[in-house]
């Protein structure tokens, strides 16, 4: 999905849910608590895929994608972003893949009529791009290297992809719309590591790593 698509997709997102996520602001819900429910519904969506539900499972996935709208949305407007909010948000995200990823590599590793080896492979890869990811822009970021917008797809593009088909067309065409998707997102994550971790080379270059605090540089 290109960016600009992405953001059109979302400006009219937020203008559907604008109602609701007033009446959150305005009730000052406790932002962890959008975070806790977002991550419950991932969970719960990763255990439908892997019974092979998987329209169902679409669809309870995309409460994910809108809990992590509301919870961002939430923190900010009521002045409710903290340290652990962040760390919170951050960790159960990687709760929630784990579920999502987990549940599809079991059912293609476990249905009689979906089984299939290739995909399973497929989904450890894309698990494994997934949370390096995750961990290259949270380490680069620690070191002082801007990530945002570095790589093809981000972890909000991705949760839309894994719901919005999967909700529609489930098992249409005897799966290998699900398959295609998944390939897609697996190879983009994998991908995006690759690129993060180019650009963190490219930014960096030969810097030395800063001593620890307290003690002074050679």
């Amino acid at each position: 999905m290109s960016k600009s698509v992405w953001a059109a997709t979302e400006q009219g997102f937020r203008r559907v849910i604008a109602p609701l996520s007033d009446y959150l602001v305005a009730r000052r819900v406790n932002p962890n608590v959008l975070t806790t429910v977002g991550t419950l519904c991932a969970c719960t969506a990763g255990i439908i895929f892997a019974t092979g539900h998987i329209s169902i499972a679409g669809w309870t996935l995309g409460l994910t994608a809108t809990m992590d709208f509301f919870d961002g949305e939430v923190a900010r407007r009521t002045g409710q972003s903290t340290v652990f909010g962040a760390f919170y948000d951050s960790t159960l995200d990687r709760i929630a893949d784990g579920f999502v990823l987990g549940g599809l590599t079991f059912f293609y590793a476990s249905n009689t009529v979906h089984h299939s080896l290739v995909m399973v492979v497929i989904l450890l890869a894309g698990l494994l791009g997934t949370f390096v990811t995750s961990y290259t822009r949270s380490r680069a970021e620690t070191l002082g290297v801007p990530m945002k917008g570095v790589g093809m797809m981000e972890r909000a593009e991705r949760i839309v992809l894994l719901s919005a088909p999967q909700a529609f067309f489930g098992l249409a065409l005897n799966g290998w719309v699900l398959r295609v998707i998944i390939t897609f997102l697996c190879v983009a994550a994998v991908i995006t590591a690759g690129q993060r971790i180019l650009h963190v080379a490219r930014v960096t270059g030969g810097t030395p790593l800063p001593p620890p605090s307290g003690e002074p540089a050679s």
